[in-house]
């Protein structure tokens, strides 16, 4: 019984090593053929190579890898300077094609320990400066860092800007001057009005006024806080945006809006072309922070400036009394002495607030 399971195991083993040997032939010979025709490419799968595939994706491995590329490419068999060699492709490209076309440059990723480094580097970078017994040093480098400050406000203040759309074309009626008296007075009397805060001119602003309108003909609009010429600008925004006239604009900051003779409110009252009101109270936040940085600029620049020409006199009458001394016989380190003595008591404050800022 061993015997015949010894023979019986050993043909399996001849049979499936002559299959191999079979197919390594077979390769072989067709190689041998494509050199003898001096084809340059080949995009034909054989029976043989095909069924291969299919042995492999059965039995796995390194094997199944090569049967998944095998289904989803192209096998091409190339025959370039007097070498037969096999790729793998897609689309008619060579592999080197195809992975120097892959290959993307990867940012290098910084550890835990190398970020916390290099921000400490700038730290002590920025406190070296802040505390530089040269004033020029100080004062610069809060220049910088200020302005460094306004272009990040002015990027984020992009965000905000819509576009405007091109809104419907409409008639503005025409008032005679009893009209309009008789709307400016009825306007002055009437109580509803709409407030127009810290936010400007939203959504919601307009979104008031036509429910205001849907019972008033009239209706006031107030600003504060308003700079000076900044009420003018709200007037024109707000008749573009909610179709109103204009009737009159009252030196205490208030607008009296007339909404039309053949005034119909709209479906949608709130227009698409404006912030909301989260986004219109962020707006305001980075407008102010924004305006007192520019202030702070103008104010550090003109400090620089007085500063550079303080050190300018500074030097001038030095020299003048240097020559002064050379002229009457005094040593120079008599002269150092007696100088900034003298300048202390001259200068004062003045002097000391440049040495000590």
């Amino acid at each position: 019984m061993l015997g015949i399971a010894a023979s019986i195991r050993g043909g399996i083993g001849i049979g499936r090593r002559l299959k191999f040997a079979i197919r390594r032939e077979s390769l072989i010979w067709y190689r041998y053929l494509l050199v003898q025709n001096q084809s340059e490419s080949f995009d034909y799968t054989p029976s043989f190579v095909s069924s291969y595939c299919l042995w492999a994706q059965r039995d796995g491995g390194i094997r199944r890898n090569f049967a998944r590329h095998m289904s989803t490419a192209s096998l091409q068999l190339r025959t370039d300077k007097d070498f037969v060699r096999f790729s793998i492709t897609k689309d008619g490209s060579s592999t080197k094609e195809k992975k120097s076309k892959s290959k993307v440059p990867k940012s290098v990723r910084m550890s835990k320990k190398a970020k916390q480094n290099e921000l400490r580097f700038y730290r002590l970078k920025a406190k070296k400066k802040m505390n530089s017994p040269n004033p020029e040093v100080r004062i610069r480098y809060k220049l910088e860092k200020a302005k460094r400050k306004e272009v990040w406000l002015i990027e984020k203040l992009r965000k905000f800007e819509i576009p405007k759309t091109p809104g419907e074309a409409y008639d503005p009626e025409i008032l005679t001057e009893e009209e309009k008296h008789y709307l400016k007075r009825t306007g002055e009397k009437k109580k509803n009005y709409v407030p127009i805060g810290r936010r400007g001119v939203f959504g919601g602003v307009v979104l008031n006024m036509h429910l205001h309108w849907k019972k008033h003909e009239t209706v006031k609009v107030t600003c504060k806080p308003c700079r000076p010429g900044q009420i003018h600008e709200y007037a024109e925004e707000l008749a573009r945006l909610s179709k109103g006239v204009v009737i009159d604009i009252k030196p205490d900051n208030t607008i009296i809006f007339y909404r039309g003779k053949n005034y119909v409110q709209p479906k949608v009252m709130s227009p698409a072309d404006t912030l909301s009101k989260d986004k219109a109270l962020e707006k305001y936040r980075y407008e102010q922070s924004l305006e007192h940085t520019s202030h702070f600029i103008e104010k550090l620049e003109k400090e620089l400036e007085d500063y550079q020409a303080h050190v300018v006199r500074y030097k001038k009458r030095k020299e003048d009394a240097v020559d002064s001394t050379i002229a009457d016989g005094m040593t120079p380190a008599d002269y150092e002495t007696e100088f900034c003595f003298t300048e202390q008591i001259r200068h004062g404050k003045d002097f000391v607030k440049y040495v000590s800022r």
